[in-house]
């Protein structure tokens, strides 16, 4: 079973039913690797794993629990690797600061919604500040 599938308004072609392996090219690989993921994006998740290894911390009981501590520990590693990657392309004070404000943020409401900390006006203040500073860092980015 085959459909005609037109990419183009001149020529229709066909297209097989599946997905058809090509070879990659052995030059062209590390270049399109380099792209595969929006540098943004990936401090994003660097930022909210910056979350979850701060909330596996509370949970580890000062690392003495295995479980706890091994995902601790799984997320500091991924937090990592993604900042890593995000610092190939971004500038390293932009990234750094929304990295980390992305962390302190997340991890206070976090304790705000899970562990019942208190949410005074001045708090949330700080808390839209921190928000702020961060799409500000973002906007004024030359990447």
């Amino acid at each position: 079973m085959t459909d005609v599938c037109v990419f183009s308004p001149y020529r229709p072609t066909v297209r097989a039913p599946f997905p058809q392996p090509r070879a990659t090219p052995p030059g062209d690989y590390p270049a399109r690797a380099r792209h595969a993921v929006s540098p943004w994006l990936a401090l994003l998740a660097a930022g909210l794993l910056e979350i979850a290894w701060a909330f596996g911390l509370k949970y580890s009981d000062g690392l003495t629990r295995f479980w706890p501590t091994a995902a601790t520990v799984i997320a500091i590693l991924a937090s990592f690797a993604l900042m890593a990657l995000a610092l190939r392309s971004l500038p390293f004070g932009t990234a750094y600061a929304v990295w980390t404000g992305i962390g302190a943020a997340g991890s206070i409401i976090v304790g705000m919604v899970i562990f019942s900390e208190p949410t005074d006006p001045v708090r949330l203040i700080c808390l839209t500040l921190i928000v702020a500073g961060m799409v500000g860092l973002k906007l004024n980015s030359p990447v």
